[in-house]
This record gives structure tokens, C-alpha cells and sequence, in this order.
């Protein structure tokens, strides 16, 4: 992700293992953000229903997160406008319901003043519409989803597993993918199959040249 833009991200649908899914996606990319020391990240909201043990274990512990709360999407989207022009944070995340298009335009120009990447989290307002459906401003739209989490050779759950769409990107085409979620530093993974695949890939075309 560009390092001042905009970037929206929403979950698959309205259930909370989707919705949790595309918090936790939010977490991994502000911690690698806030990574250095003495970098914080904003977090602004209308309703705090965040679980601190789960964001720590994505890598953005509560060292590093500051909170603002607003009464309404109005006051959030203006609590992370003024985190972005300030200039000192690693990386805002803001969640609404509503963002028009001026005020996705005053964000990614504040993102740009300020040197300060902002990931929007539109939450669902209806389980029939997507959120990303609106016009929008933003650099990149991401859409989180919940995928079977990793087989094991045995009983039990195995590492989880998101399917990550990238609806629209500046310059750039559409894609979709399935990835391990993220480990305590905040970083994704291709699932081992997929991984050894691509290494075979890579083997087997050597050998034919």
C-alpha cells in the first residue's frame, strides 16, 4: 500500500467472523506501519468494540494504538482528517458507516499533506449491499472475507485463512487471493500448499531451460 493515500477495506458480508476477519486485516498492516519505535497508530471510531488481545496478536499492541471515539461518522471522519495533517503517526484507521465522495477526497488529500497512509473501515449499514458499492476517493478498496482455515493431519483447527479481493486500485487491475491470516508481526502468508506449488513452478521451469 502507498504510504500517503487512502485505502478502504470492508468485510465480505455482515457476519462477525467477516467482520473480525477485515478488523484483523486493518491491525496487521497498521502494526507493520507503527513497526520502529515511538510510531502510534490512530484509531478512531463511533462504538469502541475492539478486543485488544486479538489486535496484539496481529502485532499492533496497545503501546502502540491511540484511540478517539465521536459521536458519529461526521466527527470520526474528522478525528482522522486531523490525525493525517498532523503529520507524527504511523498510520489512521478510522471505521464509519457513511463516507461521501468530498469526504473521501478531503481524506486522501490530508493522507497526502501529511505523509500518513488511512485505512477506512466502512461497515455494513444493510446485509443485502456491499459498502464498497458508493463512489469513493480512495487508492486501493479492499474487500475480507473468512476462507477454511488450514488442514491438519490431525482433530483440530489449523491456521486460519482470509480471502483478500483488491475490488479497485489506481492503475491497476482487480485480484483476489486466499492467504493465512496474520502472524504476531502482522504479516500474511500464502497458504504452504500454494507456496510449495510455486516452488515446483519455479523448479520445473529450470530444469526445462
Amino acid at each position: 500500500m502507498d504510504g500517503a493515500g487512502l485505502h478502504e477495506v470492508a468485510a465480505a458480508s455482515a457476519r462477525l467472523n467477516d467482520d473480525a476477519a477485515a478488523t484483523l486485516f486493518m491491525a496487521s498492516i497498521a502494526a507493520r506501519f507503527a513497526a520502529e519505535a515511538g510510531f502510534t497508530v490512530l484509531w478512531a471510531l463511533t462504538k469502541f468494540d475492539l478486543y485488544a488481545p486479538g489486535l496484539e496478536q496481529a502485532g499492533l499492541g496497545p503501546v502502540k494504538i491511540l484511540y478517539a471515539q465521536g459521536g458519529k461518522d461526521a466527527e470520526v471522519l474528522a478525528l482522522a482528517e486531523d490525525g493525517l495533517r498532523d503529520g507524527s503517526l504511523a498510520c489512521v484507521i478510522a471505521e464509519v458507516k457513511s463516507a461521501d465522495q468530498t469526504a473521501t477526497r478531503r481524506l486522501q488529500l490530508a493522507a497526502s499533506d501529511g505523509k500518513t497512509p488511512i485505512l477506512l473501515y466502512r461497515r455494513h449499514r444493510s446485509r443485502d449491499r456491499c459498502p464498497l458499492e458508493t463512489p469513493s476517493s480512495a487508492m486501493t478498496r479492499w474487500r475480507i472475507g473468512c476462507a477454511p482455515s488450514t488442514p491438519l493431519p490431525h482433530a483440530g483447527l489449523g491456521r486460519a485463512r482470509w480471502a483478500i479481493e483488491l475490488v479497485r486500485q489506481r492503475n491497476g487491475n482487480p485480484f483476489s487471493l486466499e492467504l493465512e491470516a496474520c502472524d504476531a508481526t502482522g504479516r500474511l502468508a500464502l497458504p504452504a500448499a500454494a507456496a510449495h506449488r510455486a516452488v515446483a513452478a519455479v523448479a520445473a521451469s529450470s530444469r526445462a531451460a
